[in-house]
């Protein structure tokens, strides 16, 4: 299977048929794309779906707030990676609800089941709904029906207002609140890291549903934020400053194994309840994380470190850039991270997203976690 990536500057009829027509493929097999649409295009979708099935094309594709190319952001265009014979690609509906995750993780298996027959290695590539609040549900149960299998990675499409939009696609379908599965050949996963240290501080998440916290350690969630805020960085944050200064104060998760996950809190309850982008489990142990504590060079060198056992130094790389770090650290910083990892990996381009939320693991074939204001890289070969 050869793959390449291209970006589109314009959508106009005329290029994006030529693009989408000039994709050669083996003999009995169907050839096919993946797009990468910012916000602002999305109304392009129904004519990108009506040229695809006219040239004989699967596809695949998502919505994100913005596309990365190369050391930047851009609101227009598409990235459109070409495959010579599509992977094996399920677009499903998956109702937010917790409990609904398993059958949503059936569902998807058992399309996929019957095609990782072999030792071929396999990448489980995700793009999610970022208004499903249960994507790190969705992944423990896939996990458990697929184990180290398949590697994992992907990200959240969606929009960067969390308003609800149409935001997963294929050929026929254009939904809101899906997940998109493509089961890539010969991938080892993806290099995903954020960063941030831990603090000494610790606290225990006593009562949570979801991706709502209740209360830290026994007391209203939000009175604990803005004390630790307060205690640790010298920050003032009420309720009038909690949606500006909220994003750049993201708590932390921290696992038996060290791995820290960042959870930002995006929306602040009368009860005093936080909702956050990603399940908290009940009883877990949080930390308050900064942004200006985030080491960008030790995030990009672990990028790369991985992204290097993969072997090659002349290839694209696929980057999902969260915009909660974005915002977090500016578009100055942000950008200032996408040209050091081209310059380091030795890319001949960056194409990628501004995500809603990630989806990697800290080691190869490790177990698979939703993570905030992450980076998450794959090389994507263009021979």
């Amino acid at each position: 299977m050869t793959e390449t990536i291209r970006y589109l500057s314009s959508l106009e009829d005329d290029v994006l048929a030529h693009v989408l027509s000039s994709t050669s493929a083996p003999q009995a097999a169907r050839p096919g794309v993946l797009v990468l649409l910012p916000e602002a295009q999305r109304a392009h979708v129904p004519r990108i779906q009506e040229q695809c099935r006219a040239a004989g094309l699967a596809l695949a594709g998502a919505v994100f707030p913005a596309l990365v190319k190369d050391d930047h952001f851009v609101t227009e265009g598409a990235w459109i990676l070409r495959f010579d014979e599509m992977p094996v690609c399920v677009l499903e509906d998956a109702p937010p609800a917790i409990e609904a995750q398993a059958a949503t993780a059936e569902r998807l298996v058992a399309r996929l089941r019957p095609h990782l027959e072999g030792t071929e290695p396999r990448t489980l590539f995700l793009l999610c709904d970022a208004l499903n609040p249960s994507v790190a549900t969705l992944l423990d149960e896939l996990y458990l029906r697929l184990a180290d299998r398949v590697a994992y990675t992907g990200a959240n499409a969606g929009s960067e207002t969390f308003q609800p939009i149409p935001c997963l696609f294929d050929d026929t379908h254009f939904v809101q609140g899906g997940v998109l599965a493509l089961l890539l050949r010969r991938r080892a996963g993806a290099a995903l890291a954020h960063g941030y240290p831990v603090p000494e501080r610790l606290t225990t998440a006593t009562s949570t549903v979801g991706n709502r916290i209740v209360q830290i350690d026994w007391q209203p969630a939000f009175d604990v934020y803005r004390a630790l805020a307060k205690e640790q960085y010298g920050i003032e944050i009420d309720r009038e400053s909690f949606y500006a200064s909220g994003v750049h104060f993201p708590f932390g998760v921290v696992r038996a194994n060290g791995v820290i996950l960042v959870r930002i809190p995006v929306a602040l309850e009368e009860d005093g309840s936080l909702f956050c982008i990603g399940e908290v489990p009940a009883n877990s142990v949080l930390t308050l994380l900064k942004a200006p504590t985030v080491d960008s060079a030790g995030t990009v060198q672990a990028l790369v470190t991985e992204l290097d056992r993969e072997g090659g130094s002349t290839d694209d790389v696929l980057l999902f850039y969260c915009a909660g770090r974005r915002l977090h650290v500016g578009i100055e910083a942000a950008c200032g991270e996408i040209a050091d990892l081209r310059r380091r990996s030795g890319a001949s381009q960056v194409a990628g997203a501004l995500s809603l939320g990630e989806i990697g693991a800290g080691a190869r074939w490790d177990y698979p976690l939703f993570h905030n204001a992450a980076l998450v890289a794959s090389r994507w070969s263009a021979r």
